[in-house]
């Protein structure tokens, strides 16, 4: 039961500590104290009815105490003391309602442009999905310490820089916004060829700022894309090696991850606002989980992205598009124009279009060059295999 408690709780329990003490580590000792009170009493004494209040309370209690010990007499302590007397750990009556859900200005803190990406990532999953130092290190596969140092220098550069525990201001929330979603997909991302656990917690927090954005249509697009993308993961991998879209069982492709992601998808285009590039990418996906994939439909919408992102790697998508509406010819000219020659898939892309144009000599060099680039064995094997099918000359 604490488990499931701590899973779905955490963050809100961790926010609403954040908002009332006005420092992160403080407020995380205390959460965590707080935890462990619950599960040393809660098998004793039943659940209380109300988690969440208790979980917050005992929380600020605990943290008053350390403070008191400290004999802190600053005005924050002052201020804690005089809130204190309203509740105390063994005389809850609250609601879990009444508790503030301050978990969109944690979001906001953790992926404030302030903080390196590589820390907003690592913060984002401590704060808001609850994962250990050393979860989140094997996820990324540094060592604990390295990921210690990174969240604790996170930490460092909120306090000293004051950064705001606060959702911003209209005018700044687009770029902000942007940010937490890139945060996200790049968790998502990270997690979608084989740590299929930490896919799920991208979605996870893609559902989360859902709830919390409702009228956020980019928040509706990222979480279809994740949903849809996500439901083709038991036929992307097959004995070891990737399979491609076209050659993927599709009897495997998860249909209630499907359905959860168009109807994500509908809520977005809903909205009637601009249709931003996870929305995008979200319809193009939706069209690639049909049996039959409209192709001139799906080079349009990549069309449309390619103007909103003038992203060279959207670009090879469209190439790829044009290729599979019967025209791998011009798909290899847009392809030879794009200056991505470190980006493994223009090699591979590039190695499949002269295969089909029947330039052997060149399809095997360039699987040669993508096998050089590539870092996940999935992938080195369909490439190996792709390249031996070769006619020899």
């Amino acid at each position: 039961m604490i488990e499931d408690v701590f899973r779905r709780e955490w963050s809100r329990v961790l926010a609403s500590l954040v908002g009332f003490l006005g420092d992160f580590d403080l407020a995380e000792e205390a959460a965590q104290e707080a935890f462990a009170v619950a599960a040393e009493r809660w098998p004793r004494d039943g659940v209380p009815r109300h988690p969440v209040a208790w979980l917050v309370t005992t929380g600020r209690n605990l943290a008053i105490d350390r403070l008191r010990r400290a004999r802190t007499l600053s005005v924050k302590y002052q201020l804690l003391h005089h809130d204190s007397a309203a509740s105390h750990m063994d005389d809850i009556d609250l609601d879990d309602s009444t508790i503030t859900d301050e978990r969109l200005e944690l979001i906001f803190t953790c992926c404030h442009p302030a903080l390196a990406t590589e820390a907003q990532v690592a913060l984002t999953l401590r704060a808001l999905g609850g994962l250990s130092t050393a979860e989140i290190a094997r996820a990324f596969l540094v060592s604990e310490d390295t990921m210690k140092r990174r969240l604790t220098r996170a930490k460092t550069k909120i306090k000293a820089t004051a950064i705001p525990f606060a959702v911003p201001a209209d005018r700044n929330l687009p770029d902000r916004l942007s940010a937490v979603l890139a945060v996200i997909y790049l968790i998502f991302t990270e997690g979608y060829t084989d740590r299929p656990e930490l896919a799920a917690e991208a979605i996870r927090l893609g559902r989360l700022l859902v709830e919390l954005m409702p009228d956020e249509s980019e928040a509706h697009g990222l979480l279809a894309l994740m949903l849809l993308h996500e439901s083709r993961r038991a036929a992307r991998v097959l004995d070891g090696e990737l399979i491609p879209l076209a050659e993927q069982d599709r009897s495997l492709h998860d249909r209630a991850k499907i359905d959860a992601g168009r109807a994500a998808l509908d809520r977005a285009l809903g909205l009637h606002s601009t249709t931003g590039p996870y929305v995008l990418q979200a319809a193009i996906a939706s069209l690639q989980s049909e049996h039959e994939i409209d192709w001139p439909q799906v080079e349009l919408l990549y069309q449309r992205l390619e103007q909103l992102t003038a992203s060279p790697i959207v670009t090879l998508n469209r190439a790829v598009a044009i290729a599979e509406s019967g025209a791998p010819d011009r798909a290899l000219e847009l392809v030879d124009s794009l200056a991505l020659d470190g980006y493994r898939y223009l090699h591979s892309t590039r190695a499949e279009l002269l295969r089909r144009l029947g330039r052997t000599e060149a399809a095997h060099e360039a699987y040669t060059r993508a096998l050089s680039l590539t870092v996940t064995d999935p992938e080195r094997r369909l490439l190996e295999r792709r390249r031996s099918e070769l006619p020899r000359s």
